[in-house]
């Protein structure tokens, strides 16, 4: 789920975060009040759940992964790229690619390293959750697909790699859509300690950290990620076959390895692999991000996120922030059509 939520440690507030975003509502806008995208193009209304499956799933070996991902919309449209969080995975776009496929782009979306069908080439490689590794997977998706540039919007997991991208391959990237804004981990900050509140709503990454936690984790898994839906998305009225489709991602054989080294990795109780380290030390910095880019969130976003107002000046380039009224956590699946709006307007 998402980072950086305490000024002390990250420069973000902690779990306060929603009800101060919800108070800044003089100042950003609402999924009501957006304004037609810059295109042009008029979306129809869509009920959540309107899809329920994507065409054939498509592979493709790219660096050390064989990559699974959905594809929709015009081979030679503008390209989008759209990256899922946890515990989530590409349904969470089941919605959204129809709009965007309808409005002219040839839209992407992968099952990340550890997900879906995404499998590595070699039982050698070291699974690897680090924020470098699976920034380096997209852009090794992309060269493997002939696409030069694209438009990257995600959320979670998938919002922090996309900003990545946008920070140091900006060349690869029209535009940056990220729910709960700019998510990339500064190594050293996270050691910090935060006040106890904050602390509390990462009691997973602290459970992750022990042996005992791998071990349930790896037992509980479908029951771990439906009380995280629960709880980050407190009224997303999901049901058993929409929670089923998912959950079906976390059978990939290296699922729980990657997510259990991402959170250690992150509090610094595992190694990432030497071949990041120059990238890990540019992301230390905090590097500004210049591509035009929208921040989305849910107003009813349940998980740790960090107040607009800290991350605002991190994006140097043409940048507007929107609060979506009755969303959640995982923001395409629960207002699919205020976030294709954003990724239309960004890539316009």
């Amino acid at each position: 789920m998402s980072d950086k939520i305490d000024p002390s440690r990250r420069g973000f507030l902690g779990t306060a975060a929603m009800t101060l975003a919800a108070a800044q509502l003089g100042m950003i806008g609402s999924a009501r009040a957006q304004s037609s995208p810059e295109k042009g193009v008029n979306l129809p209304a869509i009920k959540p759940g309107t899809n329920t499956s994507f065409g054939a799933l498509k592979q493709i070996n790219a660096g050390p992964l064989n990559v699974g991902y959905a594809e929709a919309g015009p081979a030679n449209g503008p390209v989008v790229m759209l990256l899922h969080g946890w515990p989530y995975d590409i349904y969470s776009y089941v919605d959204v690619a129809p709009l965007l496929a309808s409005a002219g782009y040839r839209v992407i979306i992968p099952y990340l390293r550890g997900h879906g069908t995404t499998r590595f080439l070699s039982d050698a490689t070291m699974r690897n959750g680090q924020q470098a590794a699976v920034a380096v997977d997209i852009i090794a998706l992309m060269d493997a697909l002939k696409i030069d540039k694209a438009t990257v919007a995600g959320y979670d997991w998938g919002a922090r790699t996309a900003c990545i991208l946008a920070a140091l391959w900006p060349e690869r990237c029209n535009g940056l859509v990220s729910v709960s804004g700019y998510l990339i981990t500064n190594l050293e900050l996270t050691q910090l300690p935060l006040p106890p509140k904050a602390e509390y709503a990462w009691w997973y990454q602290y459970y992750f950290a022990t042996e005992h936690g791998e071990v349930g984790y790896a037992k509980y898994k479908d029951d771990f990620a439906k009380l995280i839906w629960q709880i980050a998305s407190p009224k997303w009225a999901f049901d058993d076959a929409t929670f089923n489709r998912t959950a079906a991602a976390f059978n990939n054989p290296d699922y729980v390895a990657i997510v259990i080294h991402n959170y250690r990795w992150r509090q610094s109780l595992a190694q990432g692999e030497p071949q990041y380290d120059a990238l890990e030390k540019r992301l230390n910095a905090a590097p500004d991000i210049g591509v035009p880019t929208i921040t989305l969130e849910g107003d009813v976003n349940g998980a740790p996120h960090p107040d607009p107002a800290s991350y605002a000046k991190k994006f140097s380039g043409k940048y507007s922030h929107k609060l979506v009224r009755g969303a959640g956590h995982n923001l395409p699946q629960e207002a699919p059509r205020a976030f294709a709006e954003a990724v239309i307007e960004v890539a316009g």
